[in-house]
């Protein structure tokens, strides 16, 4: 999300995992400086490892750069919680959603495209990239759809987007670049658009509009 708004894009970003909100939370509000903060994030991998001291104990500077300077007129900010409850009653208001390593996070995937139908306005664009790791394959408690791609593919149709852009983009996952081993999706990107609604769905959004206003090009509002 702070990417899309260097790019002059208002955006929000919705995170759900506590780990991730308090390291985030720390970065963008409270780092010293760019680089200033020494980490040591494989130290306690002892598998896979080519050379102790220069892998496994290598230490990394955080973050690249200090957050701020953003474009004037761009807002960002950062929500808590499950999307599907945040974004509660705000049909239409959202010019684009971008989801990232997100959608196989869902019980019911089925919600989550019928979701971000619904938040778009007419015209609005989605942004996906990422695998089909469903999340609850293994809970027993929980009933976890499971759709291939191809039958992903179907439902966006069925929920009235047209597909613009798709394609397999490789993508490595959380790891250290020097380890024997590394973690590689085949992902799914693609661009779809939201063509004109006839029946209005119900579910929440991601990127948002200001209320009762146009907003420029430039001032589209994305969440991420």
């Amino acid at each position: 999300a702070y990417n899309v708004a260097k790019l002059g894009f208002s955006a929000q970003g919705c995170e759900f995992s506590y780990q991730m909100l308090i390291s985030s939370n720390y970065i963008l509000n409270y780092a010293p400086g760019p680089k200033s903060l020494a980490i040591h994030p494989w130290v306690l991998s002892s598998s896979n490892v080519w050379d102790t001291d220069a892998h496994q104990l290598q230490q990394i500077l955080v973050p690249d750069e200090l957050p701020g300077g953003l474009p004037p007129n761009v807002d960002f900010s950062m929500v808590a919680g499950d999307f599907l409850e945040v974004y509660q009653g705000q049909n239409g208001e959202w010019d684009c959603i971008a989801t990232s390593f997100f959608i196989d996070t869902a019980s019911n995937i089925v919600d989550y495209v019928q979701h971000i139908h619904a938040l778009l306005i007419d015209g609005g664009i989605w942004i996906n990239l990422g695998p089909l790791l469903y999340h609850y394959t293994d809970s027993p408690d929980v009933d976890s759809i499971e759709l291939s791609y191809s039958e992903l593919r179907a439902l966006i149709l069925h929920y009235g987007f047209e597909i613009q852009q798709e394609k397999e983009c490789t993508c490595y996952y959380t790891q250290n670049p020097s380890s024997m081993m590394h973690t590689i999706y085949n992902c799914s990107f693609f661009v779809a658009i939201k063509k004109p609604s006839r029946i209005p769905l119900q579910g929440p959004a991601f990127a948002k509009r200001e209320v009762g206003q146009e907003p420029p090009a430039q001032r589209s509002r994305v969440v991420q």
